[in-house]
C-alpha cells in the first residue's frame, strides 16, 4: 500500500487498533526526536562572570532567596565535558538547588581548551587557577573560610589543592565519585598498563586528546547498555515527555565533550591511573611532595555504588589518608553521572550535600 501524504498515512493509521495506533505514535516520536526536535537549553540557573584566566570563568550564581548560609560553595569539575551537568535544567540542577537553599554559588569552568592549550599541564589548573579562584570567591562573598565542592576528575585535583594549600581557610570539602586510588581501576587497569597503552606515543601525536577518544573509551565499560541503551530506551518510552525531556538533556551533554589538554591527560594517565602516586604519596607538583595526610577540613566523601568510572573502593581510599577530625564517606545507590543529575540526585544527592554543609558551616 502506497500513500501519497502523511495525512493518508495519518488517516490509515487512525483506523488501527489502540495498541498498533500506540506503537506507531511512539516511533514517530522517537523520529521526531533525534531528527528535527530542537537542542534542550542548558544551565538556566542565573549566573554572572566575576573572574577570568585563560579559557576558565568563575560564575558567581544569584541566589533565588537571600543567602542564609555564611560559608560560601566553591565547584571544580573536571578538564573533560562541560560543567553545566551541576546546572542541567530547572528541576534537575544541584545548582539551583543549593541557591535556592540559601547558598552562595560559585562554578570554575575550565573552557574549551584549543591547540594552544596542549602544553597546560594538571599542575598549571592545580596551582595557578583554583587558588586564586578561591580568593577570588572569598572576597567576593566577604566570608572568612569556603567549601570547595570536587565532582569527578575535579574532586582528585580540588584533594590535591587542598592537601598544598594548609594556608587557605577551607573548612569544608565535598567529593562527588572522585577517585583517588587507582591500584585497581577496573577496565582500565588493563587497557592503560604501560606495557600496552603507548601513552608517550598518542599524546606527542595528538597533542589534545579529543573528546571522541575520552567517549569511546568511557562507553567501552558498558558497551552494549552505553553505545545501543539509550535509544531503545529512547524507543520504548518515547510516548513518556518527561523522560523524553531528561533523554534530551543527557545526550547534549553527553556529545558537548571537550579536549582533554595533552600534557594533563599525560600526567593523568601516567601519574594516576598507571603508577598510582596520589594515595602512596608518590605525587610531586612543581618540587612540593602531595600528601593526602594533610587534608584536616571536614569533608564529605561521597560514591556510587553503580558507578564503573569511579570504582567506590577507589573513591572510599582518601578517607584513610587524610587527618579530618570530621569525615564521612557515603555510598549512594547511583552511578557516575546519575549521583548528580536524576531522580536519585534530586531526592538524596541534593539533600544530603545541602544538610551537611549547613551542618559544618555553623
Amino acid at each position: 500500500m502506497i500513500y501519497t501524504s502523511m495525512k493518508d498515512l495519518e488517516n490509515w493509521v487512525d483506523k488501527l487498533p489502540d495498541e498498533y495506533k500506540s506503537n506507531y505514535n511512539r516511533l514517530k516520536r522517537f523520529s521526531e526526536v533525534l531528527t528535527t526536535e530542537p537542542e534542550p537549553l542548558v544551565g538556566q540557573t542565573p549566573k554572572e562572570v566575576i573572574w577570568t584566566k585563560n579559557k576558565s570563568k568563575l560564575y558567581r550564581y544569584q541566589p533565588a532567596i537571600k543567602k542564609t548560609n555564611k560559608v560560601p560553595i566553591l565547584m571544580v569539575y573536571a578538564l573533560i565535558n562541560k560543567p553545566y551537568i551541576l546546572d542541567l535544567a530547572p528541576g534537575n540542577s544541584l545548582i539551583e538547588y543549593l541557591t535556592n537553599q540559601g547558598h552562595d554559588v560559585y562554578l570554575l569552568d575550565w573552557g574549551t581548551a584549543g591547540y594552544e592549550d596542549r602544553h597546560m599541564k594538571l599542575e598549571d589548573y592545580i596551582m595557578d587557577y583554583i587558588p586564586r579562584a578561591t580568593k577570588k570567591v572569598l572576597q567576593t562573598s566577604n566570608a572568612k573560610e569556603l567549601s570547595v565542592l570536587g565532582y569527578c576528575m575535579g574532586g582528585t585535583m580540588t584533594s590535591i589543592f587542598a592537601a598544598l594549600h594548609p594556608e587557605l581557610p577551607i573548612r569544608n570539602l565535598i567529593f562527588m565519585t572522585s577517585p583517588f586510588d587507582f591500584a585497581d581501576a577496573g577496565h582500565y587497569t588493563n587497557w592503560l598498563d604501560k606495557r600496552y597503552f603507548n601513552l608517550d606515543k598518542l599524546v606527542d601525536t595528538m597533542g589534545n586528546i579529543t573528546p571522541e577518544f575520552i567517549d569511546f573509551g568511557n562507553k567501552l565499560l558498558n558497551p552494549i547498555q552505553n553505545f545501543y541503551g539509550p535509544y531503545v530506551s529512547l524507543a520504548d518510552r518515547a510516548d513518556n515527555e518527561t523522560f523524553v525531556e531528561g533523554w534530551k538533556l543527557m545526550q547534549k551533554w553527553l556529545k558537548d565533550g571537550i579536549p582533554f589538554p595533552g600534557e594533563s591527560y599525560r600526567q593523568w594517565i601516567g601519574e594516576f591511573y598507571q603508577e598510582n602516586k596520589l594515595i602512596n604519596d608518590e605525587l610531586y607538583v612543581r618540587g612540593r611532595q602531595v600528601k593526602l595526610g594533610d587534608i584536616k577540613a571536614n569533608v564529605l566523601n561521597i560514591a556510587g555504588s553503580r558507578d564503573n568510572i569511579a570504582l567506590p573502593h577507589q573513591v572510599e581510599a582518601l578517607n584513610d589518608k587524610i587527618s579530618s577530625k570530621n569525615k564521612t564517606f557515603h555510598l549512594l545507590e547511583t552511578g557516575h553521572v546519575s549521583v548528580t543529575v536524576g531522580r536519585t540526585a534530586i531526592n538524596e544527592t541534593y539533600p544530603l550535600i545541602n544538610e551537611w554543609l549547613v551542618e559544618n558551616s555553623k
